[in-house]
């Protein structure tokens, strides 16, 4: 019985988190009191596999979170992303792209998919790019004909871009996270190998499947547009610019909204990319160049720059607490023998690594349906991590697999994310069917790109072994 304490463990947690409890405190409080209940056993002589002393790691574990350079990373892409949305970058952009290709068919939902990939890859946060895309966008595509399930499929599938496209912050995580599992497996290996897993490595390794999603998108836009014209009409360039209250020539309103945000994203990914930055050192000269755009807009004042603060030290300490809590809850499952017990059930199934790497896969699609990727990552990947990268597995692949895999999670019905945050903003002359209609062919087209990803893991490696 003693021997399948890391299940009951797990199984607890699960319980108190359905209960309502705040995650960050469910992992730390039930990891505690069974870490006491262990002692205790085996004070009375009871036959418990729990390694007690695994738990005097725990002070130097939450001294390492708190000093990781890796993870200073976090705020700064946070303080970076609230920066662009409040200084009104998105919308200028939007505004530029839609007079550009709006005049095509199915134009302004190409203008949404663009928009919202260089939103994606300055937040990084992907209900705050629903949000900005939903109020921005989606009464004007509404307004010029586009059918209710194609524009709000298009605005919540852009949305979750913000899971891979780099600099994401759930890549950020994710890198912690991994590059503390290989290092895991290679200890229990016996092994020394000096290859290691950074965040630089999973920017480059999202590269190539995010724009493959991103063309995906806009060649189903365009089908869509061919096949049904009705559901994507072309607009009327001069009625757009004056119902968007611009005149005069297109250029400098394109240049104004578009070349800062890109030279930006081009600076924090090209420093990475040409190993003059790590993603923490581009992470400030993301937020410092965030900082001077809204400066340079006329948005930056004492009011905003409060708010902005404010929001960036709520989603930090939300990020670090969860961290810490799943700090504890991981090493008493390990202390139990957790890692061991997830080991002898992944050799059991059938399949292999396959059939374990799917089993993996479908229990992380069906956990985002109720918590968010920062909760998945810490508490989900540290348990099976090692075990996969024991077996064989890449771990830049396994990374690029969780965040698309998240992504989609987040985007499917009834209980995906960035639905919730649409149904939030959208006018209530959209009913909620139409937007689970919406966004049907956009998540065969993600599950297309896990195929893809597990045919071809060259798509995920193939750069990061150049570099």
């Amino acid at each position: 019985m003693f021997e399948f304490m890391p299940l009951f463990l797990f199984l607890t947690v699960c319980a108190v988190l359905m209960l309502g409890y705040p995650v960050a405190l469910a992992l730390a409080g039930t990891a505690l009191i069974f870490a006491g209940l262990g002692h205790l056993l085996l004070q009375m002589g009871m036959p418990v596999p729990f390694e007690a002393s695994m738990l005097g790691a725990m002070p130097n574990r939450l001294y390492g979170i708190m000093t990781n350079q890796t993870l200073l990373a976090v705020p700064l892409f946070v303080l970076m992303g609230v920066l662009l949305e409040k200084s009104r970058v998105a919308e200028t952009l939007l505004d530029a792209m839609a007079m550009l290709f709006g005049s095509l068919r199915g134009g302004l939902g190409i203008s949404v998919i663009l928009v919202g990939m260089l939103l994606a890859a300055s937040t990084g946060i992907v209900g705050a790019t629903v949000v900005t895309m939903g109020l921005l966008s989606l009464p004007t595509m509404l307004k010029r004909g586009y059918s209710p399930s194609l524009a709000t499929g298009t605005i919540c599938a852009t949305g979750t871009l913000g899971q891979i496209i780099p600099p994401s912050i759930a890549l950020v995580l994710l890198g912690d996270v991994l590059s503390n599992a290989y290092q895991q497996a290679q200890l229990a290996m016996g092994v020394w190998s000096p290859k290691t897993v950074s965040v630089g490595d999973l920017f480059v390794g999202a590269l190539i499947p995010g724009l493959l999603l991103v063309v995906a998108y806009i060649l189903y836009l365009l089908a869509v547009a061919w096949w049904k014209p009705e559901s994507a009409p072309p607009a009327d360039r001069e009625a757009l610019k004056q119902e968007l209250g611009h005149r005069g020539s297109l250029w400098p309103l394109l240049i104004k909204g578009l070349i800062p945000p890109v030279l930006l994203i081009v600076a924090v990914l090209g420093s990475i990319l040409g190993g003059f930055a790590t993603p923490t050192e581009a992470s400030a000269v993301g937020a410092m160049g965030a900082l001077l755009l809204a400066l340079a807009n006329r948005r930056l004042n004492l009011a905003m720059l409060r708010e902005v603060v404010q929001s960036t030290a709520k989603v930090t300490s939300m990020v670090f607490l969860i961290l810490i809590g799943a700090a504890l809850f991981s090493l008493v499952f390990r202390a139990y023998g957790g890692e061991e017990l997830v080991k002898q059930l992944f050799e059991a199934l059938p399949g292999g690594v396959v059939g374990a790497t799917l089993v993996v896969m479908l229990v992380i699609f069906l956990l985002g349906f109720i918590l968010d990727f920062i909760e998945i990552t810490f508490v989900v990947v540290p348990i099976v991590g090692p075990v996969l990268l024991m077996m064989g597995l890449d771990p830049i692949w396994l990374g690029i697999m969780i965040a698309v895999n998240l992504q989609t999670s987040f985007l499917t019905p009834p209980f995906g994310f960035a639905l919730f945050y649409l149904r939030g903003v959208t006018p209530d002359s959209v009913p909620t069917s139409a937007i689970y209609r919406g966004v049907i062919p956009f998540i065969l087209l993600q599950l297309g790109m896990l195929a893809a990803l597990a045919l071809f893991p060259g798509l995920a490696t193939w750069l990061p072994s150049l570099l």
